[in-house]
């Protein structure tokens, strides 16, 4: 259908690309995933034909079509919405064009020919159906009902939307055409939870392919069949399955490697000594050969260190605060003829991480205004608790960022606990070393997006509020993210879309909507599926692959901790192996020392004591190395 054979493109003297190959066939959702600037939309404007590549080629099966909804953004405007979207039923026309075209060319055809042409005709004939079988402005009131527009929006003019809205339109557009591969570029961004669902479930069942540039895990897991990882130096990995067990299986290959290479490490060691010891004795000169030329045919485990930000963070703890953080009792507020609340009675207490849930203007950022102390309300009251200190991060944070200074110099004008070294904090937000020095003007907008976060975590504030805090973070960043929030021990207001984050950090949702806001222990799953059986949103949301397969995260939790569990014997015995290997190793060690040392030998008895014993010792050598290597394996069995 589509294929891109030793596909390379530099940017400049960078290479983001090199000899990438990739088959894409009906039915193949491929979600590709990388580090901001590792190529990722220069890969599906390759694959467009919007950029031609350095080297290699794209090719595409005849009479396949290709969509790609960044196209649409800049034509759509000075529309109605339901306009601009049945635009797109122009194909519908070209369609019906090609199935006679098609007719006239298999009736002329010869016999070898004609199967290929029948086959592509069956192919159009289907694609006509779907898209002609019944109104073409049904079928778009649908997708964009699908996507989060209400009846009246539908009719309103584009230019009044926001970014965000408009890329919906867009989206929109190149769904109604329904092409044979579709390309999406952060397709969730700006997505609330219905819309995110609807769009997943649209995607997992599409007739043709997709290829699918995003961070958002959730959606990965939901749609993705293929997951071709981009590194940023021109290396690519390709393999099939889900996200997370992608995820778990490469995290399993890394360290049954690194295992090896450990292993690896301790017989060249034990075989460099022993060159080094007999190199200049000459009845050890055919094992001293034997064992040179083996180190040099030997094949060297490598160990590729990944090249996302894997850091375990230690914040600084804030100022504790008294149990009531924030209070909100009886407060109204409204924007012109629109009421947001109404009568909104809130408590939030200490040490909780609250995830903010609703749909889109029903005043979740509202919320976190106002509890931040950004907005007043119109009535009733909002206090924060003893010793509170408030800190609001809002959708474009990094916008805040004094662009002159240097990122060391950034996170230092706030930082409040001068026990705590600024250049660990950064190191642990993905500055290390001399990268502290860079100006932030220089920054990515994922670096600028992480070094405002950091300055968040080590300012003076016990009550962080944050709107949409992922947004332009990459895959491992928003781990990093993750990680940051689970080890804060303040208290969390969160807005976010993204439904990984919210399942690893949230004890409590607050369901926004209705000009009030419920405070609950569910989790989201919970959560969802309430607002599922409660018959919210029926029309718009379609059910999402995690209904399809599924998944009860607490359980998987317990599984995990159950197997932590029972290898916790395996995994001291093999620490223990380990403590015991080291030992006899710097025994080994010592008496090869000596044992090389002329004056050893002064004293016939001392020599031959040495000598028995480093027998001796090299044969523990040997069996502590066995055993550690058998525990090694049992370990990595057992998870």
């Amino acid at each position: 259908m589509l294929a891109a054979n030793r596909l390379t493109r530099a940017h400049g003297s960078h290479v983001v690309l090199r000899d990438l190959d990739l088959q894409v066939i009906p039915g193949m959702r491929v979600g590709v995933i990388g580090a901001n600037g590792s190529g990722k939309t220069t890969l599906l404007e390759l694959l467009a034909g919007d950029e031609a590549p350095d080297a290699g080629t794209v090719t595409r099966a005849g009479g396949v079509t290709v969509g790609h909804a960044r196209q649409d953004v800049t034509v759509i405007r000075d529309r109605r919405v339901l306009d601009a979207v049945l635009d797109a039923a122009a194909d519908v026309v070209e369609g019906e064009r090609d199935l006679r075209d098609l007719e006239h060319r298999i009736a002329a055809s010869a016999d070898d020919e004609r199967e290929v042409l029948l086959r592509r005709y069956g192919t159009l004939q289907d694609r006509f159906a779907i898209a002609a079988g019944y109104s073409v402005e049904a079928r778009a009131r649908k997708v964009l009902a699908g996507l989060g527009f209400e009846d009246d929006a539908m009719s309103a003019d584009i230019a009044t939307l926001s970014g965000g809205w408009m890329m919906r339109v867009a989206l929109a557009r190149l769904l109604l055409r329904t092409p044979d591969v579709l390309l999406l570029d952060e397709p969730t961004n700006h997505l609330d939870f219905a819309a995110a669902d609807w769009l997943a479930g649209y995607v997992a069942g599409y007739r043709g392919a997709v290829v699918a540039v995003s961070h958002d895990r959730w959606f990965l897991d939901e749609i993705a069949t293929h997951i071709l990882e981009l590194d940023g130096a021109g290396g690519w990995r390709f393999r099939s399955g889900m996200y997370s067990i992608w995820v778990e299986e490469r995290d399993a290959e890394r360290s049954r490697i690194e295992a090896a290479a450990a292993t690896q490490a301790r017989q060249i060691a034990q075989t460099e000594a022993f060159i080094e010891r007999f190199r200049a004795k000459a009845t050890k000169a055919r094992q001293v050969q034997s064992r040179v030329k083996a180190l040099e045919k030997l094949e060297r485990v490598e160990v590729r260190r990944p090249t996302g930000l894997r850091v375990k963070l230690s914040l600084p703890t804030p100022p504790r605060s008294g149990r009531d953080v924030v209070v909100l009792d009886g407060v109204r507020k409204a924007y012109s003829d629109t009421t947001v609340f109404d009568g909104l009675d809130l408590v939030v207490e200490r040490g909780r991480t609250i995830a903010v849930l609703g749909p889109n203007g029903a005043g979740k950022s509202t919320l976190l205004r106002i509890v931040a102390g950004v907005e007043d309300p119109d009535g009733g009251t909002c206090r924060l608790g003893h010793n509170v200190t408030a800190a609001y991060v809002a959708q474009h944070h990094a916008d805040a960022l004094d662009l002159d200074r240097t990122v060391l110099a950034e996170l230092d004008s706030v930082l409040h606990d001068r026990a705590t070294n600024p250049r660990s904090v950064l190191g642990a937000f993905g500055f290390p070393g001399d990268a502290v020095e860079k100006r932030v003007g220089q920054c990515s907008g994922g670096e600028r997006a992480r070094l405002a976060l950091a300055k968040l975590v080590v300012g003076p504030a016990n009550l962080l509020c944050l709107d949409e805090p992922t947004n332009h973070l990459d895959l491992a960043s928003r781990e990093l993210l993750t990680s940051a929030l689970d080890a804060y021990a303040g208290t969390v207001l969160l807005v976010t879309h993204d439904r990984a984050l919210i399942r690893e950090v949230a004890d409590g949702i607050c369901a926004v909507g209705g000009g009030t806001a419920a405070l609950s222990e569910d989790d989201l799953d919970a959560h969802l599926a309430g607002q599922r059986d409660d018959g919210a949103d029926d029309t718009t949301v379609a059910p999402s692959a995690s209904e399809r397969r599924p998944v009860d995260r607490r359980q998987q939790r317990r599984d995990a901790a159950e197997q932590r569990r029972r290898t916790q014997g395996l995994r001291d015995e093999l620490a223990r192996a380990e403590a015991e290997l080291e030992q006899v190793e710097q025994r080994l060690a010592e008496l090869e020392a000596a044992l090389s040392d002329p004056t050893t030998y002064e004293d016939p008895e001392a020599g031959r004591e040495l000598t028995m014993e480093h027998a001796v010792v090299s044969d523990r050598v040997a069996g502590a190395e066995r055993r550690w290597e058998n525990l090694v394996v049992q370990v990595d069995d057992a998870s």
